[in-house]
């Protein structure tokens, strides 16, 4: 098969268009013929050599796909049948690896049926985010109906998906983004409000769209410096949910404030988390986002797709901070 391999450490320029063998799905995994791979910030980082895949995963990058299962583990067949999949059904998957690639194995528990009306495209940009932001903005910082959520980077393939989500939930969203452009992409996906955060304090202006109470739980891919501010403009009670360290990974934070608003400071990483835990979160989103998907409620939100032979031009355009929504490879 075609994959998309790692050379070295480094720029976009290092990733390596080759032949790998086929892989063959252990136990409780199936092989997908894969049609379309999502584009994710882990992918960057892991070509630059501070993110490595966990012990047993592909070396490959590429987190999520969209294909046909091919073929499943002989002794797994009645784990398929009760999954409610089967062989040559279209599916979307969260992997923990191997992703850029022409097939690619991912636990049965970690397939979804592409969403009716969708097409592999929409449906490989799909697993990462909505994993990552049902496991954090739901399941971690709980957020509920007449809430506020605060998403840093509101227009970022996460922050599209959080809005939509959170909107459905019946929560209130507050987004920031880096250009007028940006703004006024997430107020058309159904954002309340948009900070330009190049140009307004999103602490400030936070405190006053929500009439100084501040907002109930904040999505962050930033931390750093933005933890002090983010920590000043959360409510009583309110909820801190770190998921990247983009901005950097030290930060300074007003204990007393957390003592005072009885604040939550919480985050997680999903890659290395095990297949029972990624497998519960996907019968949740079969549960609660799919119909809302086939709705057409939740939409996907694609920036960009280019071949995979041109992943390199994909690693580049993510770094360049241009892109709204998801950039995917198709095969």
């Amino acid at each position: 098969m075609h994959a998309v391999e790692i050379s070295q450490p480094g720029a976009a320029d290092v990733l390596r268009w080759v032949q790998r063998p086929l892989p063959v799905p252990a136990p409780g995994e199936v092989l997908i013929r894969v049609a379309a791979s999502g584009v994710n910030r882990p992918d960057v980082l892991q070509r630059k050599g501070v993110y490595p895949p966990p012990p047993g995963a592909s070396d490959l990058p590429g987190l999520e796909v969209a294909g046909v299962i091919e073929a499943v583990h002989p002794d797994s067949l009645a784990e398929l049948a009760e999954a409610g999949l089967a062989i040559g059904q279209r599916v979307c998957a969260l992997v923990s690896g191997g992703g850029y690639a022409q097939a690619c194995v991912a636990p049965i528990g970690q397939c979804l049926p592409v969403p009716q009306g969708l097409t592999d495209i929409d449906a490989a940009s799909l697993p990462e985010v909505l994993f990552t932001v049902w496991s954090n903005v739901v399941d971690r910082a709980g957020l509920k109906a007449g809430e506020t959520l605060l998403i840093q980077g509101g227009t970022s393939g996460i922050g599209v998906m959080a809005l939509q989500v959170a909107k459905a939930l019946g929560a209130k969203v507050l987004v920031t983004a880096g250009s007028a452009a940006k703004c006024e992409a997430a107020l058309r996906l159904g954002a309340d409000h948009a900070i330009a955060y190049r140009e307004q304090d999103f602490s400030t202006e936070a405190l006053r769209l929500t009439d100084g109470r501040g907002v109930d739980v904040i999505l962050d891919m930033v931390a750093g410096d933005y933890v002090a501010r983010e920590l000043s403009c959360l409510a009583e009670d309110g909820r801190l949910v770190i998921i990247a360290v983009q901005g950097g990974s030290k930060a300074s934070i007003h204990a007393g404030l957390i003592l005072q608003r009885r604040l939550v400071i919480t985050g997680s990483a999903l890659r290395a988390r095990s297949v029972a835990f990624k497998s519960a979160i996907a019968q949740a989103l079969k549960q609660h986002i799919w119909p809302r998907i086939a709705s057409g409620q939740i939409r996907p939100v694609i920036h960009a797709v280019l071949p995979a032979s041109k992943a390199a031009e994909a690693h580049a355009l993510m770094e360049s901070g241009q892109h709204i929504g998801k950039i995917v490879l198709a095969w």
